[in-house]
């Protein structure tokens, strides 16, 4: 086996939009308000394997616009992409997926959000700069949390 087959690879194959969709339930009279909607806005992150050595990794954003408690809009999507991975450490895919490519795939989505809503008829919402590894780190440890926190099986006698 020559060294070039142990070579880590690592490849974009394709990114895209698979899935968003836009809600505005008080449309035309949401458009006639006259206080500034308060925007929240919802990040999730996840991945599957579709293959040996082929994954897909996701970044969803949920953005909803509300005056008092009225939503004016709300835009949910989802940018993913497919990257091959090969040769790199079993400890280093997890980090890989859950870091590396959603900053890749990240500036997609937020182009895609700020362009749905302006099309809407809004002002375009610009959507923060994620520092994954953080999301990433704090994911983790509510997982853990949540581990430690679940009640014991009860045992089959």
């Amino acid at each position: 086996m020559s060294d070039e087959n142990l070579q880590p690879v690592f490849q974009i194959q394709r990114i895209y939009l698979k899935d968003l969709s836009l809600e505005q339930p008080n449309a035309p009279a949401s458009f006639l308000e006259q206080e500034q909607p308060t925007i929240e806005v919802s990040v999730d992150v996840g991945s599957d394997t579709l293959a040996e050595g082929m994954y897909e990794s996701y970044v969803t954003i949920t953005v909803t616009a509300k005056v008092k408690e009225k939503i004016i809009f709300l835009v949910e999507g989802k940018q993913a992409g497919i990257f091959e991975a090969r040769n790199i450490p079993a400890d280093q895919i997890d980090p890989l997926l859950g870091i590396g490519c959603p900053n890749i795939v990240y500036p997609y989505l937020r182009a895609n959000i700020a362009d749905v809503i302006t099309r809407a008829g809004f002002p375009p919402v610009h959507l923060a700069e994620i520092n994954f590894e953080v999301f990433y780190q704090q994911r983790l440890q509510a997982l853990a949390e949540a581990n430690n926190a679940a009640p014991a099986a009860p045992t089959a006698h």
